[in-house]
């Protein structure tokens, strides 16, 4: 049986086709469900649509089922089409007529929204947490390895000196502005659907401010047109936020994947966290690193892919909407793990040291000569030639004393002042008002 089903049956091979994998993908929502019921609930009290016991029993049920949910016990029955439906069958099943006022005032449109969004508010949180670490983890081997000189390169041919400080510290960074896209998204995220039903609102007195409360959102989407249309929205600005993380952890793979290359070999790793081959006894290969780039690579295709997705679509509601749980969904357990990977990597990385005293990395130090001749008062493009018909004449002489003091150089790495942009940034994310929300909601209160 289907909430929308009347006397029709819907042809088996229509229904499979339509419903797809939505059911698999449904239980992941089922947290978000039974929490959007609860406000729900309680807002059709408040206004007079349940009387205070229905709504007691309903919440009564509803926390039992947010019990199961969390212990990751709840299930969807064979017969039953998604998890809003499994959820007001269970109700009605358990409470009769008071479950099956529970829609009252709500489609499943709006349901869907709701719980999207409670859904990847929490996952958002999830991968900002983890992040975390890893930056902590990343400036920690930049003040390690401040005095490793390394190589710098453009166009990948050697260029200026660099440092393990710089190069940590730079992907430290990074994370700490990939979180700002996160803060847009999670902001995006953060508003509350509930109530615009089918997309065009209702005749019923609901009070959308109240269920916006009791769930911890910001504010709401006020339009309900406008509601609908942040189906595919939503998932599209989550999905770019994710893949400007995923863009940091790929070019870092990449980098990675260079520096253990034995022609460079800049960088190694314990053997247990590399792998082997099955017919090359002394094969040690990045195969974590690798995957991590394919994985974060993967991901950054998801932004557009979504917009295509929903590329012309008209306002309102669309099926090719269910699609994109499968699209999204498993990309944040994708990203979360490629980041705790990616940490235990660099808390075993082995860094080589006084890389820069081969005779080949010399002309790393060709713009030093440079600058020293211009602070003895040769004018910069004359000191720029001087060095260069030096260098083509074979007569080049250089030093390996570095003397960069500026913001984010070698010798100043400006490590405390990212990390307070970052921790700036983390203090705008409203994650303790939102977890004393839902304690609220869940205490009934």
């Amino acid at each position: 049986m289907k909430l929308w089903q009347k006397n029709t049956t819907a042809l088996q091979e229509v229904e499979h086709f339509t419903v797809g994998n939505d059911r698999h993908w449904d239980l992941q929502l089922a947290e978000a469900d039974i929490l959007g019921n609860m406000a729900h609930a309680r807002m059709l009290q408040k206004t007079g649509l349940l009387t205070e016991t229905e709504q007691q029993n309903l919440h009564t049920v509803l926390l039992d089922l947010l019990a199961q949910a969390e212990a990751g016990s709840f299930t969807l029955d064979d017969t039953v089409e998604d998890i809003h439906s499994q959820v007001e069958f269970h109700l009605t099943e358990k409470l009769g007529d008071t479950g099956k006022k529970i829609h009252t005032a709500r489609s499943r449109n709006d349901q869907v929204l709701v719980d999207l969004k409670l859904f990847l508010r929490k996952e958002l949180q999830s991968i900002v947490e983890a992040i975390q670490p890893l930056f902590v983890l990343l400036q920690q081997k930049s003040e390690q390895h401040q005095n490793n000189l390394l190589p710098g390169y453009t166009h990948l041919q050697l260029a200026m000196p660099s440092s393990f400080g710089l190069w940590f510290g730079a992907y430290a960074e990074s994370l700490a502005d990939d979180l700002l896209a996160l803060e847009g998204a999670y902001r995006l995220t953060n508003k509350n659907p509930l109530g615009s039903a089918a997309g065009y609102g209702s005749s019923f007195p609901i009070d959308r401010s109240y269920t916006t409360q009791l769930l911890g959102f910001d504010s709401l989407h006020y339009n309900v047109v406008y509601a609908q249309m942040g189906r595919g929205k939503t998932e599209r600005q989550v999905a770019m936020a994710l893949s400007s993380v995923a863009d940091t952890l790929a070019r870092m793979a990449m980098d990675m994947c260079l520096f253990m290359n034995q022609e460079f070999g800049y960088v190694s790793f314990p053997d247990e966290l590399t792998t082997g081959s099955s017919i090359m006894p002394h094969k040690k290969n990045p195969d974590v690193w690798e995957i991590i780039r394919g994985r974060c690579n993967r991901i950054k295709a998801l932004p557009n892919e979504i917009m295509l997705l929903t590329t012309n679509l008209p306002s309102g509601y669309h099926r090719e909407f269910q699609l994109l749980k499968e699209q999204l969904f498993p990309a944040l357990q994708s990203l979360k793990e490629c980041l705790h990977m990616a940490g235990l990597m660099i808390e075993n990385v082995r860094i080589r040291e006084n890389i820069l005293d081969d005779d080949k990395y010399k002309y790393l130090f060709s713009v030093e000569m440079v600058n020293q001749l211009v602070t003895e008062g040769v004018p910069f493009r004359e000191a720029y030639k001087t060095v260069g018909l030096a260098i083509e004449a074979g007569t080049y002489t250089y030093h390996t004393d570095l003397h960069h003091t500026h913001e984010g150089s070698i010798g100043n790495l400006c490590n405390q002042e990212i990390a307070s942009q970052l921790a700036a940034t983390l203090a705008r994310f409203p994650f303790s008002e939102v977890a004393q929300a839902l304690e609220g909601l869940k205490g009934n209160k």
